[in-house]
């Protein structure tokens, strides 16, 4: 089938769901694709673009970019906010799972009684499942694939931009919080204030990933930072700096080199190697600059739910 031929039944299927819709619209490209297929099934005027705007978890380049969008494919734009449920959320530890279900999509289902359509694919969980529509929730493109969604934002001639975080997958800074976010005014803000830094200081500097991972006790934020390709040192002194003086930060580490992650995991992901491969190699691996493995330790804490990274270790003769 042709990039055509697909796009041409996703709006014979848009126009067979609803009259009308609303797109969860986070300015990303599988959202983006899916605005753009739904204007054209149904018009601009049955057509309206949600965002959930996660306060401080949010990159002040992606609401530009979510703005810019709008504009271009002429669509309506509201937000509604979803942030606080974050913070319940990270009080047991990262989950990004549990914060798509319950803080956005318990958002969007909140601020609309119409079908609301997602940007779910087979790169995701619930696009793998095939299911098209569940609690209001609909997935018109939730067998596509990566390459497709390429072709056919391509075939419409629409660029979306990058906020510069990662390749792919780019919009929420809560994700490199790596421990619970028992107080968000210390943790939270360490992870929200460390990577909008990190993004201005990097502005005129072209990288493919640019993060700061915040781990250790809940006692000690430390950052971990990775950019590729490596900047100049004289940047990376005045990153450094900058980081140190929101006073949240105690230690800076550029992770240039293999390193080990200790990490705290309750009994149900400590005892479950499938698990364990998944967080190191699957989550975590991939926005890490450098190849990293992982000392794990069984948690007492029977608050913590998922993981947390509660150290580091450089591995100097990997």
């Amino acid at each position: 089938m042709t990039i055509e031929e697909r796009i041409n039944s996703v709006i014979s299927e848009i126009k067979s769901t609803s009259e009308k819709m609303t797109v969860a619209f986070s300015g990303g490209k599988d959202s983006t694709l899916v605005a753009v297929l739904a204007r054209e099934a149904l018009g601009k005027e049955k057509v309206k673009l949600l965002n959930v705007c996660f306060g401080p978890y949010s990159y002040s380049r992606g609401l530009e970019i979510v703005i810019g969008l709008a504009e271009k494919l002429g669509l309506d734009l509201e937000f509604t906010a979803g942030y606080e449920e974050q913070e319940k959320i990270w009080k047991a530890g990262p989950s990004c799972n549990r914060c798509t279900k319950f803080a956005k999509f318990n958002a969007v289902l909140k601020s609309t009684t119409s079908i609301i359509a997602t940007g779910a694919n087979l790169s995701d969980t619930w696009g793998q499942t095939g299911i098209a529509l569940k609690e209001r929730l609909y997935a018109p493109i939730r067998d596509w694939t990566k390459k497709e969604i390429d072709e056919a934002l391509e075939y419409f001639g629409i660029e979306v931009p990058r906020i510069g975080e990662a390749p792919s997958r780019e919009g929420c800074k809560l994700k490199h919080l790596l421990k619970m976010m028992i107080n968000p005014s210390y943790h939270g803000q360490a992870v929200a204030i460390s990577n909008e830094i990190l993004m201005d200081h990097l502005a005129e500097f072209s990288h493919k990933m640019a993060n700061v991972k915040i781990i250790g006790p809940l006692s000690r934020n430390i950052a971990l930072v990775n950019v590729s390709p490596e900047p100049p040192e004289a940047k990376k002194n005045s990153i450094t700096k900058a980081l140190k003086k929101t006073g949240i930060i105690e230690t800076v580490h550029w992770v240039d080199a293999p390193i080990k992650l200790v990490i705290s995991a309750n009994p149900g992901i400590f005892n479950n190697e499938a698990s364990k491969g998944w967080i190191l190699k699957g989550r975590l691996q991939p926005e890490f600059a450098a190849p990293i493995s992982a000392e794990w330790i069984k948690s007492r804490n029977r608050r913590l739910a998922t993981f947390q990274v509660v150290d580091y270790v450089l591995e100097v003769n990997r």
